[in-house]
């Protein structure tokens, strides 16, 4: 059954490749145990529908292997999934958009996502960011949701200039709504193992004292949703908060855009962790989850983050 489903995840995959013209950086496969954890297998359809408006749909591999053992055609499959993506019209979409001219409309809507500076530079031009050493903190727009599809698009300079409106000061808003949409959470490697239900650690709760990994281990930072997890460490608050808890600054070890493991400067050597690094990022981390190969520092009584130690290695 197993070499059955991965011929047809395979076979899928490839039909629908030829059907868009996408490549494998735009249609790619992840099992439910790969980071960050969900309840089934899934491909991914990353497409650009109108500008720079991106799509990303999701679509259940064990849900069209069943359609398709109940003798539903691969042909026919496809065309339904090219259906599904289309429902979200480019008249909606152009409806949206013209939305964004009006800041105090859209201003819930906002949030950060993290990239690779270099690896992104084209697609950086003219978008509103601001980068810590290689990684670019940068703002989005949510569109809207259907079918299992996320639309978003990277927000222009010349919008927050139609908005007349600073961009530290639109920047520092988004950073608070992805603290609200998607809250920091610690997660425990064996909960996350053992619990499918398992919702992490809220290490943030002020009224109790979490107690934070201080061995070689670390401890994973992510949030509620943990899809671009990473970010949490710079949501407000939170970093502060890891500080406090650690008596101490930190090194944060980005192994992938969905989480960071924080490591107390007491117990670590930032060159252990720049190797460990290294073997993650080129033993499990896909290519579009790639963030950095650097080891980054936070400073307790500065309240800085700094790039600490440059990884020896760079992916093009």
């Amino acid at each position: 059954m197993e070499k059955e489903y991965e011929d047809f995840v395979d076979e899928f995959q490839q039909k629908l490749r030829e059907v868009t013209g996408y490549g494998e950086d735009r249609i790619f496969y992840k099992r439910k145990d790969e980071y960050p954890p969900t309840e089934g297998d899934r491909i991914f359809v990353n497409r650009v529908v109108e500008d720079e408006v991106t799509e990303v749909c999701a679509l259940y591999a064990g849900e069209l292997f069943e359609e398709y053992k109940n003798g539903m055609e691969m042909d026919v499959m496809i065309r339904n999934v090219i259906i599904r993506m289309s429902r979200l019209e480019k008249a909606d979409i152009a409806d949206k958009i013209r939305g964004l001219n009006d800041y105090e409309k859209i201003r819930k809507a906002l949030f950060i996502r993290l990239i690779n500076k270099n690896k992104h530079k084209e697609e950086l031009k003219d978008s509103l960011f601001f980068t810590i050493g290689d990684i670019a903190l940068v703002l989005y727009v949510h569109l809207g949701e259907a079918e299992g599809c996320t639309t978003s698009m990277k927000v222009k300079r010349p919008m927050i200039d139609l908005w007349e409106k600073d961009p530290d000061e639109v920047m520092e808003a988004a950073l608070l709504n992805t603290y609200f949409i998607s809250p920091p959470r610690i997660y425990c490697w064996e909960k996350m193992i053992f619990d499918p239900f398992y919702e992490g650690e809220n290490f943030m709760d002020i009224m109790r004292d979490y107690p934070l990994r201080k061995d070689a281990v670390g401890n994973c930072l992510s949030t509620v949703k943990r899809t671009n997890g990473a970010v949490a460490v710079f949501l407000p608050g939170v970093a502060e908060r890891l500080a406090d808890l650690f008596q101490g600054g930190f090194y944060l070890v980005f192994t992938s855009i969905h989480e960071v493991m924080i490591h107390s400067e007491k117990t670590v050597d930032p060159k252990d962790l720049r190797r460990v690094l290294a073997d993650t990022v080129r033993e499990t981390t896909p290519e579009e989850d790639f963030l950095t190969f650097h080891i980054y520092y936070y400073d307790k009584d500065s309240g800085i983050f700094s790039l600490c130690l440059k990884g020896e290695e760079e992916r093009d």
